[in-house]
């Protein structure tokens, strides 16, 4: 157990399978591609210290890199543009379901806490905790 490519490697599988249990924002998979790279890496350079400082350094740009190119765009919720969307789900009283809103599933819960909005019924988005979205049922506000 002692070949440090073999070990990086099982860190580099430990790492990305870990992603699939506990997701961390792709952080935990870039960081078991980083140790993956420095398993091939290894296998030229020996010294331990030059390792360790590739995959500190793949790793932190690697995460960068993802956030850099996949992060979602910011919302226009704020800007006032189309606030509809549609619930996937039943939001029962006081309690969340899913809407779908710019072309992704949003958790949503109703901005009255009485109220229960049925599947598949277009809502108006009326305010944003966090990744919760706050609706109203339109039937409810073109009233």
């Amino acid at each position: 157990m002692s070949d440090p490519t073999l070990l990086w490697a099982l860190a580099g599988a430990i790492l990305c399978l870990m992603e699939l249990f506990f997701p961390t924002a792709f952080i935990e998979f870039m960081m078991g591609l980083s140790a993956f790279l420095v398993a091939i890496v290894s296998l030229r350079f020996r010294s331990l210290t030059l390792q360790i400082a590739l995959w500190l350094l793949c790793s932190v740009l690697f995460v960068v890199l993802t956030r850099r190119f996949l992060s979602p765009k910011p919302s226009n919720l704020a800007s006032g543009d189309d606030r509809c969307g549609e619930t996937l789900t039943e939001i029962p009283p006081g309690k969340a379901g899913r809407v779908l809103y710019e072309g992704n599933s949003w958790r949503a819960r109703c901005g009255d806490e009485n109220c229960a909005i049925a599947p598949s019924e277009p809502v108006y988005i009326i305010g944003r905790e966090g990744n919760t979205l706050i609706v109203m049922p339109q039937n409810i506000l073109n009233s």
